[in-house]
């Protein structure tokens, strides 16, 4: 396996703190379910539910942005917009302490992922899957 980029390791490590994040926001969503401060129970059900299945999501994307795997980047690509969006929605409602670290971690994971090593890393021809029919190497 070739050597992963520091670029590359480093857009791994932030979509894992986005990862971390999230769980955060799950956390609270299910406490709040679990106290009756949730708008409605089916809302704060769905809201956890929704969560926990991401939370899993970004680990997986995590795990293979760090081995370097093509199918990875464009998961990645898709949370930093979001998550963006997300910490934008939460500053524009003055919730600075919620709002500013998605942004910065959006920001950066941009940085790291459109870093040429990292592209270079995604584009030097490495198997993104296996079984019949997989590229050679």
């Amino acid at each position: 396996m070739p050597h992963t980029p520091s670029t590359l390791r480093a857009a791994a490590a932030i979509q894992g703190g986005e990862s971390v994040y999230i769980l955060a926001l799950t956390v609270l969503s299910g406490f709040d379910t679990a106290s009756g401060q949730s708008y409605r129970l089916n809302s704060g059900i769905a809201l956890t539910s929704i969560g926990a299945c991401m939370v899993i999501a970004l680990a997986v994307v995590t795990f293979g942005l760090a081995r370097a795997r093509g199918w990875s980047r464009t998961p990645a690509m898709l949370t930093q917009l979001f998550l963006g969006v997300i910490g934008i929605y939460a500053l524009q409602g003055s919730q600075f302490g919620w709002g500013i670290p998605p942004v910065v971690m959006a920001g950066a994971g941009f940085v790291a992922l459109l870093a040429p090593a990292s592209i270079r890393a995604f584009a030097d021809g490495t198997p993104t899957r296996t079984g019949p029919g997989a590229p050679a190497g």
